[in-house]
């Protein structure tokens, strides 16, 4: 029997036939072998199990397959930064192990997609529509843009449908009405046009509506507003216009967001019956009826700033016992602050700045021990200031700026321990009132500006340890600025311009990053000049005593020690020279025999003696750079022998360099001597010269490079000195006549105004003979040691003087 139910099976699998055919061919042929046998009852249970196992998984299978191919379409239709899904959307993966994607358990089909903030780019392909089994669909926060495929009408069992933040376009969809079963529809910040389709009505599961910052327009269909099931609605930030109609019959309306369209005309009718609303209608520009709300008691945040209302605030309002966030600031509104606002004993935020209320503050408000913020700035409001507003215990910010208000007794604000904010400028507040503000350690700004305040800032100031906002100016303040300001670290801003305060500014802490603006007109005060006010005077006697006994304490040890250094280093280097070199006689050096060179080679050697090639200028002429046919770099130092002088110049270098070769002084190579053209071949200095190296900001010597360069210069200058039968006066030692070579090696070089003496014979020379200014460097060193010797024996008297008191 079993064997004839697998050849009944294995034959209607290998035909085309739909599933149901196989089901009905497959019980016709068990019920007539069950005829057959009574006694197989075993056999037909287990012939009734395999085929349906068979069955499920050949569907599963081939559904799984469906699922796959929409899913691969899907995934050649986008882009992303880093190839995150054509590395692992691949078909030898199971399609539920891909990323993103979640499957049902006993199905096995996909039932959610989420790829949102993957960064894809792309259109939405239609083959998503062949995802019968999606639940879920989130492709929030990417960049797909184009219009919705209508195949996602298809998803009929779908419940979120999430595409915020893309560029989608277009209008908004009818079909979208056939989704029924959805509860979550959030398209906000997308770029979608056109008007709210009325079939969103038709989605009788729907929960949450988000279609905000989009460019819808038009009305607001009122069968919205008709959604039993409808627990929030965002529609802020677009282009609708219009009135807004009654909203009835939204038992669950918990939040309704439709701040920043044009909306006009009357407010809608509210249901009592609302649980807890939280509306806001901020920043509509038709709005300007006064507020006549029902007794919605469980309204919970009610939004109408940046609106045009006028008119009183009804005393309805206190009928809202939940409510826990009121904004009304920037409109019209007018009249007194009504005093049946202190029945809302759970209200948090209190906004009502920026209108048109006057009268007093009721004192009342100082009761709703809940209240958190404080808001009536910029009104007309006048009288004194409640006493028993400063009871809140927990609020964070108050802010009572830009009225008339005034003190008829000290501002106690040393109960509000929680206080972030206040501002309580431009008013008409008196007398000495900061003395207890030094408590509050929680304060983040302060500003009690453009009032009539007179006294001192206290030293109880340095207790506001958060404090990063201080203004105090256009008062009548008088004093010192107490230097335990120094210690407040936060402090960013600090202003106490136009007052009458005096004496020294703190230079220290937060003091040290405040500009003059801070201080201005305030005619006594004295410090630093970069704050625009005169010098303290005991200030410049002090300064004047530091830097002179600075000076002998630190700056004499250190030009000791330097000088001292200096002449260890050359001695040091002068004893290693001598033992290591082996002395060149001048006999020796006449036997060498220069290598000859041509004016052609000269002119191959720099191109024609080329712009670019050229080093520099002197007096007598130009050096350029050559490389000569066995690659040698070469510097030419060519002599302009139209200029006076030029000749004898040449004569003067060839006599004295012709037989030098020392490690310190650069080495000619050969010469080019003609009747019209005169040429020295140098060795290259690849650093170029000393002028460079202290003047160029691309340039840079630390202290061990610059003393090396002293060393080598002083050593170059004993040795034409000392160092040869024949002494020889440079007569121009200067920064650009010493070259550094790639080892960063000074050179003494261009030797036009030398002088070499015979034997027995002194040079006495009181004329300038090269660079205007120039000394030699024995005098200069005499009188300079002079300078030292008299220092050390000042210094040394002083030592003395300390030692002895």
């Amino acid at each position: 029997m079993l064997s004839g139910l697998f050849f009944i099976i294995q034959t209607i699998l290998s035909t085309q036939l739909p599933f149901s055919y196989f089901f009905f061919i497959y019980f016709l042929a068990l019920f007539r072998l069950a005829i057959m046998d009574y006694n197989t009852c075993f056999h037909l249970l287990l012939a009734l199990f395999i085929p349906c196992s068979v069955l499920c998984l050949a569907i599963t299978v081939r559904n799984l397959n469906s699922d796959q191919f929409a899913l691969l379409e899907f995934k050649d239709r986008i882009a992303g930064p880093q190839n995150v899904m054509a590395n692992n959307w691949t078909a030898s993966t199971s399609v539920c192990n891909w990323i993103g994607v979640s499957c049902g358990i006993l199905h096995k089909r996909v039932i959610a997609l989420n790829l949102t903030s993957m960064n894809l780019r792309g259109t939405i392909p239609p083959h998503l529509g062949n995802l019968s089994f999606l639940l879920s669909l989130d492709l929030s926060s990417n960049h797909f843009y184009g219009h919705l495929p209508k195949e996602l009408g298809h998803l009929h069992r779908l419940r979120i449908l999430q595409l915020s933040y893309n560029r989608l376009n277009g209008e908004i969809p009818s079909w979208l009405g056939n989704l029924q079963r959805v509860r979550r529809l959030e398209m906000k910040n997308n770029n979608f046009t056109g008007t709210i389709p009325e079939t969103l009505v038709n989605m009788s599961n729907l929960e949450i509506l988000n279609l905000g910052f989009n460019q819808l327009s038009g009305q607001i269909p009122s069968s919205i507003f008709n959604s039993t099931t409808l627990e929030g609605i965002e529609l802020f930030n677009n282009k609708l216009e219009g009135n807004l109609p009654p909203i009835t019959n939204a038992p669950k309306l918990e939040f309704l967001f439709l701040w920043g369209n044009k909306l006009s005309g009357t407010f809608p009718t509210l249901s009592p019956m609302l649980p807890c609303l939280r509306n806001a209608f901020e920043k509509n520009s038709g709005f300007r009826k006064s507020i006549e709300w029902r007794n919605l008691t469980n309204l919970l945040l009610l939004q109408l700033g940046y609106n045009k209302l006028s008119g009183l605030i009804r005393a309805s309002i206190g009928g809202m016992r939940n409510l826990q966030g009121l904004f009304l600031s920037s409109n019209k509104l007018g009249g007194p602050i009504s005093e049946s606002l202190c029945g809302l004993e759970r209200l948090y935020k209190m906004y009502l700045g920026l209108n048109k209320l006057h009268g007093p503050i009721p004192s009342c408000l100082g009761n709703i021990t809940s209240l958190g913020y404080l808001y009536l700035n910029s009104n007309r409001l006048s009288s004194a200031i409640p006493s028993n507003l400063w009871n809140l215990k927990d609020i964070l910010e108050i802010d009572l700026s830009s009225n008339h208000l005034h003190n008829s007794h000290a501002i106690d604000v040393g109960n509000l321990r929680s206080l972030l904010k206040l501002n309580l400028s431009r008013n008409l507040l008196t007398g000495d009132v900061l003395c207890t503000f030094g408590g509050l350690q929680t304060l983040v700004s302060l500003d009690l500006s453009n009032n009539i305040l007179h006294g001192h800032i206290p030293e109880s100031f340095d207790g506001l340890i958060s404090l990063e906002f201080l203004d105090l100016c256009n008062n009548n303040l008088s004093g010192v600025i107490p230097k335990s300001l120094e210690k407040l670290l936060y402090l960013k801003y600090f202003n106490v311009s136009f007052n009458r305060l005096e004496g020294e500014i703190p230079s220290k802490g937060c003091f040290s990053n405040f500009s003059s603006t801070s201080f201005m007109r305030n005619y006594a005060l004295c410090g630093p000049p970069r704050l625009l006010v005169p010098p303290c005077k005991n200030d410049i006697h002090k300064n004047s005593q530091m830097i002179i006994l600075h000076a002998f304490r630190y700056g004499l040890p250190t030009i000791g020690i330097v000088i001292v250094l200096l002449v260890l280093t050359i001695m040091y280097r002068r004893c290693r020279r001598r033992s290591t070199t082996l002395p060149i006689k001048d006999d020796l050096l006449s036997l060498k025999t220069p290598r000859r060179i041509s004016y052609a080679v000269l002119s191959r050697a720099t191109n024609g003696f080329e712009e670019s090639n050229m080093l520099g200028s002197g007096s007598f002429g130009c050096v350029y750079k050559g490389r000569l046919s066995d690659g040698m770099e070469v510097a030419i130092k060519v002599f302009n022998l139209q200029t006076e002088g030029a000749f004898r110049s040449f004569d003067i270098e060839c006599d004295a360099m012709r037989n030098i070769v020392h490690r310190n002084i650069v080495k000619v190579i050969t010469c080019c001597s003609s009747v019209d053209f005169k040429a020295l071949v140098l060795d290259y200095m690849s650093n170029g010269n000393l002028e460079k190296w202290l003047h160029s900001e691309n340039c840079f010597l630390d202290i061990i490079q610059r003393v090396d360069i002293m060393i080598d210069v002083a050593v170059a200058i004993e040795h034409l000195h000392n160092g040869h039968p024949t002494p020889i006066i440079h007569c121009d030692i200067k920064p650009s006549n010493i070259l550094l070579d790639e080892d960063m090696v000074a050179h003494v070089g261009d030797f036009g105004v030398a002088k070499l003496l015979g034997e027995g014979e002194v040079m006495k020379q009181t004329m300038t003979l090269a660079t205007t200014g120039y000394m030699a460097p024995g005098e200069f060193f005499f009188y300079f040691c002079m300078i030292i010797f008299l220092i050390c024996i000042l210094y040394f008297c002083f030592m003395c003087m300390w030692i002895y008191i």
